[in-house]
């Protein structure tokens, strides 16, 4: 009985197996019948996917071309290194850490510096700007613009360098024409950053990657959507190590469209050689104020259009080479480019600097004057100096003159006193109460409606707006600076606290905000704490050559596609009027053809053939509290406004008088006391309307010649 019943229970127990392993059986049937019938055709997309990956190619950003058509930024082509992270992650840590060693040797860079930049933005230990915004299947730069030898050795050494890719891509290059720097106007490039590569992904935007380089400053940034173009993409089949089998599919890149400047390279050359000339010069200079040679630290040179406000040539005085940015930039130098024993050679003087005008403010304030109640027929007195308050106001750098004068006797030798009478006799009709910050100042009107106090609208991103010290600017810094100049007061003087400044700011905390009338009176002259940039003053100059109109300045003439079509025109955008009378304007510029003639600018100019090529000009010279004097001089001709000026370097006509002279001459093609106009520095002497003429094959030819501008 007992044997029966076990023999049952192990025939029960070989049926429950037996069940178990059909049920096994028919499961993984019905599994494998569904992976391959039922799904089988999904399964399949993703394996291939998983073999298939797509690799960025990165388009070759467009040319930036003078109104000529020569290049002034173009591209080459550079050595690229770059590593595989996907067969990386396969090695192990030794593996990876003697790879990351061996390409650091061969390209001259750290260890840690190569780590960082196989680093994915977003991960712990990124740092913004190093990291890696680019697909997680597209071999990482970690060195560009390295030599050929170094391409080579990784090429020609695989199994020392696994993973690692040596690559030829498109870089900015600067094939400076005629020696030109024009850095300040151009701009430079660096790597996208993390947040600009979120932006672009939340934005779609296809034009962005990764791996693409941005616009930062100049040309290069205001214009960055056209002239980076869009990014290819390059399929490529990988084995299970990730290593590339060959082309699946290729979708060719864009090419950035080419702008087109008003800049010319030739004068640029000019401008530049003449403005670093003269800086060199009043640096080996003696200074009999102050007992030393001029410090000479900074100038600017702006040539404008006069009716249309297109820059033509704009230099500035500390300046760098944009090359530097190719490939990235050191620590070493990048300080550089931001300190101030260098000069902080980054800020353009022409559109960031803003500086006393000095007297070439009186211009705008003969105008203003001539508006509100005076007569080009009114005279005043020229002295050695004047009381006004409690105070002597002198000339300074002009002499006095005996007798009664008019504005243009007063603008031709630049007396400081004529035009400090003006400012106080306004002061006294409209704004004696020294508290009262809607008092009328017809002056201060006048430099506004010449655009003074706000940005010019040029199309390089980072202008400046200068600054007029009215009595609303009185009364805001006041506001702002009472606290710091009443705690000084509100104690007994230390020793670290100088008399002048403990004087100072017991003064100002009592009645800091209060707009005297020698506020008045340096407002008058372009001193005091008014501040214009150099552009600012060549685009009011500008007004008075055009007969009253201010244009925004501008860079850019045109957008020009690849295959030559014209995308875009950049017309000159007139942004207001001055609304002085024409009678006026008349009057201001024959006073300032007699500055050229006699004036304070005469000097510079002897033998130069004014019948021919007549020029207006006015000098002017800035007294900095604790610093040397600034230099200006503002010029113009029917065709062209030529501002030069340079801080801490003396008068304005003693300063940069003969550079502004060279550009002139340069302009028309001076020689001597002979204008040649075919020796001009723009063919047919006033700048191209015409475009540059784009051929299939990618070459450029210059427009057809115009005339000859303004010569008589």
């Amino acid at each position: 009985m007992g044997t029966s019943n076990g023999s049952q229970r192990s025939r029960l127990r070989l049926v429950v197996v037996q069940a178990l392993v059909f049920s096994l059986f028919a499961t993984l049937f019905v599994r494998l019948y569904y992976l391959q019938v039922v799904g089988g055709d999904d399964y399949q997309a993703m394996a291939a996917d998983q073999s298939v990956r797509d690799i960025v190619v990165q388009p070759q950003r467009g040319l930036i071309v003078d109104d000529q058509g020569r290049p002034l930024v173009a591209n080459r082509t550079s050595w690229v290194i770059s590593m595989d992270r996907n067969l990386m992650d396969k090695m192990t840590d030794r593996q990876r850490t003697e790879l990351v060693r061996r390409v650091s040797v061969v390209v001259g860079e750290t260890s840690e510096a190569i780590e960082q930049r196989l680093v994915t933005c977003g991960h712990d230990g990124s740092i913004r700007g190093t990291c890696w915004n680019g697909s997680p299947y597209q071999p990482v730069p970690v060195a560009t613009d390295v030599s050929k030898d170094v391409a080579l050795r990784v090429l020609e050494q695989p199994e020392d360098y696994p993973g690692v890719v040596a690559e030829q891509q498109s870089v900015r290059a600067y094939p400076k024409p005629y020696g030109i720097n024009l850095a300040h106007v151009l701009g430079y490039l660096s790597p996208i950053t993390e947040d600009e590569y979120d932006a672009a992904q939340d934005a779609d935007d296809q034009s962005l990657n990764g791996g693409s380089s941005v616009g930062r400053a100049g040309v290069e940034k205001q214009y960055d959507e056209w002239l980076r173009g869009l990014p290819g993409y390059r399929r490529v089949a990988v084995d299970s190590m990730g290593r590339v089998l060959g082309d699946d599919s290729t979708v060719e890149s864009t090419p950035g469209d080419t702008l087109v400047t008003s800049i010319d390279a030739k004068v640029q050359s000019v401008v530049e050689k003449a403005l670093a000339e003269r800086i060199k010069i009043q640096r080996a200079t003696f200074d009999p104020v102050t007992g030393r040679n001029y410090e000479a630290d900074s100038g600017a040179a702006v040539v404008l259009e006069a009716k249309t406000g297109r820059v033509v040539a704009m230099a500035s005085q500390p300046t760098y080479d944009p090359g530097v940015w190719v490939g990235g930039i050191s620590n070493g130098e990048l300080e550089r480019l931001y300190s101030e024993q260098a000069g902080t050679p980054l800020l353009s003087r022409a559109t960031q600097g803003q500086f006393a005008p000095g007297s070439t403010w009186k211009p705008i304030m003969t105008a203003g004057a001539l508006t509100n109640g005076y007569r080009t027929d009114s005279t005043l007195t020229c002295p050695s100096g004047v009381q006004i308050g409690n105070r002597v106001f002198h000339n300074h750098e002009s002499d006095a003159v005996g007798g009664a004068v008019g504005f243009a006797k007063a603008l031709e030798v630049s007396c400081n006193t004529f035009f400090y009478q003006i400012g106080y006799r306004y002061w006294q009709k409209f704004g004696s109460d020294e508290a009262d910050v809607d008092a009328r100042d017809p002056l201060v009107e006048e430099a506004q409606t010449f655009g003074f106090g706000t940005r010019t609208g040029i199309d390089i991103p980072g202008e400046a707006p200068g600054r007029i010290a009215d009595r609303h600017w009185k009364r805001d810094y006041y506001e702002s600076m009472k606290d710091y100049y009443c705690g000084i007061a509100d104690k007994p003087q230390d020793a670290k606290t100088s008399d002048f400044v403990y004087q100072f700011s017991r003064e100002f905390c009592i009645d800091g905000f209060a707009y005297r009338a020698g506020d008045a009176a340096n407002f008058a002259i372009g001193q005091g704490d008014t501040i214009v940039t150099p552009l600012q003053l060549a685009r009011a100059y500008g007004a008075l050559a055009n007969g009253g109109t201010l244009y925004a300045p501008t860079v850019a003439k045109a957008l020009v596609s690849p295959d030559g079509e014209v995308l875009q025109r950049f017309r000159p955008r007139r942004t207001g009027s001055v609304h002085v009378p024409k009678k006026d304007l008349d009057y201001i510029d024959e006073a300032l053809k007699g500055v050229t003639r006699v004036g304070t600018m005469a000097w510079k100019m002897g033998g130069f053939p004014l019948d021919d090529v007549v020029v207006r000009s006015k000098t002017g010279s800035a007294e900095v509290y604790g610093k040397q004097s600034t230099g200006w001089v503002a010029s113009y001709t029917d065709d062209y406004v030529v501002v030069m000026m340079m801080s801490q370097a003396g008068t304005g006509s003693g300063s940069v008088g003969e550079g502004v002279r060279k550009i002139w001459e340069a302009l028309y093609g001076v020689d001597g006391e002979t204008v040649k106009p075919r020796t001009a520095a723009i063919p047919g002497v006033v700048s191209p309307t015409k475009l540059p003429n784009f051929l299939d094959d990618g070459s450029i030819l210059p427009p057809a010649v115009a005339g000859t501008g303004g010569l008589s």
